[in-house]
């Protein structure tokens, strides 16, 4: 079978120009700091959703607010074709890493919240900053400028596109687990999970998110709560009775444990990948009872592993390590998986992955360099394990002259002309599926 003929190049070019006539710096400003404001931690980004829903519905694409539960939605919208050609589907999550609540989030990200991790917008120029500003509204207000930006730019200038458009704005995409009671799968990819399955599906994705590169594959992660055992006493009974405080065999399993950790790259690292791990947090004893030692202490690991390995087999591997520290020290070990998303891989040479390597190339100017050691995961993963072929494209971490940025201000500061530069690779890579006809498969046409 032979591919239909595509749209003319005047017509591609015609409809990109005017594509990107629409995604200005003012609007991509206005469309950031207005996300930045509406709260949305993991697990409560319905008012978000809806007021994406609105956004795309004013631009003329049918937008959708797609509840999972009270507080939990995602946004979705489509922009309709002849249905000759391929579905191509923008995704980004909206969900916050923090909340900007002082007592959920203090003292653990430090003595108190800065201006950047409150939910409200603050614009200085070309920086808008504000909680999730960059990650992952940033990234998503990319999305729907874009995605309205063609769906006007389809009407001004009558073009029929050959394949549907679907923006996709998903719930829970961070690494968490519920804030409180109720439904604990709030976080790890819920939402583009739940997207899926009620019938949003698309020939291929491009997921917005950190890193100026296309990424055609990620790393997974892996949960482990690791137990030490002691017994349980009375400090006024530790000289006459049987003593084995965990929390202070906790700490010698910590030590050992990092240094296991730090190694693990080295024995993981692919082209692409070196999977990181780290302990994320621990628990032991009553607070309010400090006179009784407790008869376990809790550790949780996030351990990555590299696109193509098991779950399992990082289990066994963490238990030989565990079970080597048993046999040295004494101290009693158990260890259990509690949460696994297996990483993912799009073929390198899937007209996703190749044409947005070309649109980056166009807006860049320069030839495409795969970026190596990332161990960053994403809704990406979610996409590829249920059969969607994605590429992963977004902004550099953000530049401040006079300031260092650590991690929350990265993600807290996104700088509009750097979401300009990513609009153009969204708007390059969707106009050029968009007109693309074809009655074969996607694997077989490039």
């Amino acid at each position: 079978m032979t591919a239909a003929p595509s749209a003319a190049p005047s017509v591609r070019a015609d409809l990109l120009a005017a594509v990107l006539r629409r995604v200005t710096v003012d609007r991509l400003r206005d469309a950031a700091a207005a996300m930045a404001a509406i709260p949305s931690p993991t697990g409560s980004e319905a008012p978000l959703a809806g007021w994406l829903a609105g956004q795309l519905s004013a631009s003329g694409v049918e937008g959708h607010v797609q509840s999972i539960d009270a507080d939990q939605a995602n946004a979705v919208g489509r922009v309709r074709s002849r249905r000759s050609g391929r579905d191509l589907m923008l995704y980004a999550p909206i969900d916050t890493l923090t909340t900007g609540d002082p007592a959920v989030d203090l003292p653990w990200i430090g003595p108190e919240l800065r201006p950047d991790m409150l939910p409200a917008a603050r614009v200085d120029g070309d920086l808008v900053t504000g909680l999730g500003a960059s990650n992952p509204k940033g990234h998503a207000a990319c999305v729907l400028v874009t995605g309205q930006a063609y769906a006007e730019a389809l009407a001004e200038t009558g073009v029929v596109p050959a394949g549907d458009l679907v923006l996709a704005f998903g719930a829970g995409g961070m690494p968490t687990n519920a804030l409180g009671p109720g439904r604990a799968n709030t976080g790890h990819g819920v939402g583009a999970s739940f997207l899926l399955e009620r019938g949003w599906v698309t020939d291929a994705a491009v997921i917005a998110k950190p890193g100026d590169f296309v990424a055609h594959d990620e790393v997974g992660l892996c949960w482990f709560e690791v137990v030490v055992h002691g017994i349980h006493t009375y400090v006024g009974s530790r000289h006459r009775l049987a003593y084995d405080n965990p929390i202070v065999s906790a700490a010698e399993v910590v030590v050992r444990l990092e240094r296991w950790l730090a190694d693990y790259p080295a024995r993981h690292r692919t082209d692409t990948a070196a999977p990181q791990g780290v302990i994320g947090a621990i628990a032991g004893g009553w607070e309010r009872m400090l006179a009784v030692t407790p008869a376990a202490c809790r550790l949780r690991l996030d351990v990555r592993l590299a696109p193509g390995e098991q779950p399992l087999d990082v289990r066994r591997e963490l238990e030989r390590f565990l079970a080597a520290v048993s046999a040295e020290t004494g101290i009693r070990v158990d260890c259990e998986l509690v949460t696994a998303i297996p990483g993912s891989r799009t073929d390198p040479a899937s007209w996703i992955v190749t044409e947005t390597v070309r649109a980056w190339e166009a807006t860049s100017g320069r030839p495409h360099e795969p970026v190596p050691d990332n161990s960053g995961a994403t809704d990406a993963n979610i996409l590829r394990n249920r059969g969607i072929p994605t590429a992963r494209v977004g902004m550099p971490k953000v530049v401040l002259d006079d300031t260092a940025v650590d991690f929350a201000l990265g993600m807290n500061t996104v700088d509009v002309r750097a979401m300009r530069r990513l609009c153009e690779v969204l708007a390059r890579v969707t106009v050029s599926t968009a007109l693309c006809e074809t009655d074969r498969p996607m694997e077989e046409t490039t």
